[in-house]
């Protein structure tokens, strides 16, 4: 095992900042997501990485080994760096079987025909597809010709294995059993790896980090469930799941504490932590979360008293709709416990669940 240290890569595609001065470490044996939208600069990243890219400034090391040094002109090309790489649309060879596939490496390697035997069968063995090996590749599913991906890319033991976007042609539930079949592969395997997807599930499943990308720089880097609760920007909130939205400015209450007067619930106070950086009168929009919002009834005390405008059953809970003033918030309930459109209600959201960013 060995670890990836990406030190200021920087790259343009015309007046472009594709990547900009990007920089972080990959643990040996762990999993790290570059996590984004389209266009942030992920798979970019990845392939400066992988050396499919040149880069215009910066140094990418595995190990001890020095890949790439843009001031220093070096530059290894990817053949010769002991990567594994699993691309979104899966490329394995339709004129060839499952064996030949996954056997491609080795062969280009001038690995003895009998090694290539014995690693092949035990690569199709640890991704559950044994006696598969003389069927013709297009002749799989989905999920088998990505299991086929990742074989080949596992085959030739890399130092580094990287994946962008390996599930998204996958249907909903191969997506989620693939995800689940990757992340026991790879600590069986221990093989450090480096994934890229605009999918907040997918990265929070699999990650060990997570590395929020957006503009072609890094965001945030942490683990997943820090990355989520605790964001530093409401572009990383909005982007990790679904987020209720409320306008509001910030004033004193009678006690002299900071609160949020919300503008589209007349007359509502949400009291927020004591912050230096917010000033009377600063405009502030509320984001918090449907999962933490509790819908209650409307008896109970507290600013955020609505009507239910509509309702969704989700199978393992219910969408709420809440208008309250000109706000409608979004919430979740349980589903033996079903409310009906136009019913009266109180929604209970915890101050730590809330958080004000500047509009």
């Amino acid at each position: 095992m060995e670890d990836i240290r990406v030190v200021g890569l920087a790259k343009a595609f015309g007046k472009v900042r594709a990547v900009d001065d990007v920089s972080f470490d990959v643990a040996a044996g762990s999993i790290v997501s570059l996590l984004g939208p389209s266009g942030c600069g992920k798979t970019t990243t990845l392939r400066l990485v992988a050396g499919l890219e040149t880069p215009d400034a910066g140094e990418v090391y595995v190990g001890t080994r020095l890949l790439t040094s843009a001031a220093r002109g070096v530059f290894l090309p990817p053949e010769k760096r002991r990567m594994g790489m699993v691309f979104q649309s899966y490329a394995i060879w339709p004129h060839m079987t499952v064996f030949e596939n996954i056997a491609f490496p080795l062969r280009a390697q001038r690995v003895p025909a009998r090694e290539i035997r014995e690693r092949v069968m035990a690569t199709l063995g640890s991704l559950g597809l044994e006696g598969f090996e003389d069927r013709p590749a297009p002749l799989l599913s989905g999920g088998q010709q990505q299991r086929v991906a990742l074989g080949r890319a596992l085959v030739a033991n890399p130092d580094v294995l990287l994946l962008d976007e390996p599930f998204s042609n996958l249907d909903a539930r191969l997506r989620e059993e693939m995800r689940l079949e990757l992340k026991d592969v790879q600590a069986r395997v221990g093989v450090t790896t480096l994934f890229v997807t605009h999918d907040q599930t997918e990265a929070m499943i699999l990650s060990d980090r997570v590395l929020v990308m957006n503009a072609g720089r890094i965001a945030q880097d942490g683990e997943p469930q820090e990355v989520y609760e605790r964001p530093r920007t409401r572009f990383i909130m909005d982007f990790l799941g679904q987020v209720n939205h409320v306008n509001a400015r910030i004033g004193h209450g009678a006690d002299g504490a900071c609160v949020a007067r919300l503008e589209d619930i007349d007359g509502a106070e949400v009291p927020l932590p004591a912050d230096a950086a917010w000033q009377h009168g600063d405009a502030v929009v509320l984001a918090f979360r449907p999962t933490d919002v509790e819908v209650g009834p409307a008896s109970l005390d507290g600013p955020w008293h609505g009507v239910i405008q509509s309702t969704v059953y989700l199978g393992e809970r219910v969408e709420y709709i809440v208008k309250i003033g000109a706000a409608r918030i979004r919430a979740f309930g349980v589903v033996t416990e079903r409310l009906s459109k136009g019913v009266p209600v109180r929604l209970h959201i915890p101050a730590h669940a809330i958080r004000a960013w500047r509009r």
